[in-house]
């Protein structure tokens, strides 16, 4: 049996004070950890750096993923991205230097949107994942930031697009 993707990225989160993981990040680790252990794609690429915390947060997931059975030589770690776009170049390039054809991006369903934009934009053939989530007003306020991030997001990563082929 083919697996349907090549890799799933998990984009990361807030790592707490004391280096833990934020609820955000054991979600989304979740989730990928799910689709390589159920085998839905073959590797869990984890991607994002030190943020707010002097660990990366690919770091922080990695430790969640071998804890949930995860066999180290299918991890991935990309340890330099800050925030989105930066996931997104990051990871195309970890793809096209593997010559993968189809990959999940993981994040919560808030960010999906404007995640899988920047993912696609740059030219990675990317689908979306997302943790289950429950409708609440943190979830409602998530969403209506993220409606106004995509605007604001938008001239971003057109201007990294047309970095890559320039």
């Amino acid at each position: 049996m083919a697996m349907p993707y090549d890799a799933a990225i998990v984009l990361g989160a807030a790592v707490n004070r004391d280096g833990s993981p934020g609820e955000a990040l054991r979600r989304r680790v979740a989730t990928g950890a799910a689709l390589v252990g159920g085998g839905r794609a073959r590797w869990l690429v984890l991607s994002g750096g030190a943020v707010r915390h002097p660990r990366a947060e690919a770091e922080v997931m990695r430790g969640l993923a071998l804890a949930q059975g995860l066999a180290p030589e299918c991890l991935i770690l990309e340890s330099a991205a800050r925030n989105t776009l930066e996931n997104a170049r990051h990871c195309r390039a970890i793809v096209r230097a593997r010559n993968w054809r189809r990959v999940v991006v993981v994040t919560d369903s808030h960010h999906l949107p404007r995640a899988l934009y920047a993912f696609r934009r740059l030219g990675v053939a990317a689908e979306g994942a997302a943790p289950a989530s429950r409708a609440s007003g943190r979830w409602l306020l998530a969403c209506a930031r993220e409606a106004v991030a995509f605007l604001l997001y938008v001239p971003r990563v057109e201007r990294a697009r047309r970095a890559l082929w320039d």
